[in-house]
């Protein structure tokens, strides 16, 4: 049994109206499906469940994770996931539509911004917009080009893409995320990021529930991250659940607060399910 509050069960109550899913450490980990991943997403679909799939990560597009998905057997429309390439990009468009942008990022945004309109530059004396983001590829002529347009002509904003410290590999390793980069544009022109276009940020469920009939607070927001998944769920008046497959803790739970607690904390992702449905559909504790 887990050492968390009372009133956290291992199992959710009951069946919601909709269900949001992190990705990485919730759904897979790596190139692998966590365990029972793959039966409760399908099921949730056969009942006619919206399910919504929302990652921070902005190195693939929604059209890459949808090809993932499907290449780890669970094939996924496109519209059903919403990650932060398409969240910066409708930010930008609906509030700096004419701003020229400098995207510290990788390819996958840029194609978006392209695709978009979005005018992009590199000449710090015309850029308007400062985008930090999960950059593999970052280097010191991009934190140059940053701080010239932000600290010497004193033009620029900066925005970022998401807030997370880094992005969990297997076996326990990562790699530095986004929030190294905005760190190191913060630390060079004093500035601070004004803007975060993914968890916890509400925009990001409200741009997965568009087109549902579904209310946040008739959603189960499902994740491995107390900061970003359980934060905006928080925030937007949705419920809550973490599962202890990716990043936080039984132990980090219980050091919180009692209003900052998950509704849930759930040792595998398909416990969003209560007992009873376990039953009806004759689902075993260590099947896959």
């Amino acid at each position: 049994m887990l050492a968390v509050p009372d009133h956290v069960g291992a199992h959710a109550d009951h069946i919601y109206g909709a269900y949001a899913f992190d990705l990485d450490g919730t759904i897979y980990l790596g190139d692998h499906l966590l365990p029972g991943a793959k039966r409760l997403i399908e099921t949730l679909r056969e009942r006619e469940i919206p399910v919504r799939f929302l990652s921070n990560n902005p190195t693939k597009d929604p059209e890459q994770y949808a090809a993932k998905l499907a290449g780890l057997g669970l094939p996924t429309p496109v519209e059903e996931i919403v990650n932060t390439v398409v969240t910066m990009t409708r930010w930008l468009l609906e509030n700096a539509p004419d701003a020229v942008v400098y995207p510290i990022s990788e390819k996958p945004l840029i194609r978006a911004l392209e695709r978009a309109g979005i005018r992009m530059s590199e000449d710090p004396a015309e850029i308007d917009i400062v985008v930090a983001s999960y950059d593999r590829t970052f280097e010191y002529r991009k934190l140059q080009i940053a701080f010239d347009a932000i600290w010497f002509h004193k033009r620029a904003r900066l925005v970022a893409t998401n807030p997370d410290r880094f992005c969990p590999f297997p076996g326990g390793r990562g790699e530095p995320d986004c929030a190294a980069i905005i760190a190191a544009i913060e630390a060079c022109t004093g500035v601070k990021c004004e803007v975060n276009t993914g968890k916890p940020n509400p925009v990001m469920l409200e741009a997965s529930l568009a087109g549902t009939s579904v209310a946040p607070r008739d959603c189960l927001m499902v994740g491995d991250r107390l900061g970003t998944d359980i934060q905006m769920a928080l925030d937007t008046g949705a419920a809550s659940a973490l599962v202890l497959t990716g990043e936080a803790t039984a132990d980090d739970v219980v050091a919180m607060a009692e209003p900052d607690r998950p509704d849930f904390v759930l040792e595998r992702v398909d416990r969003v399910l209560p007992p009873k449905y376990w039953k009806q559909f004759g689902w075993e504790e260590n099947s896959p």
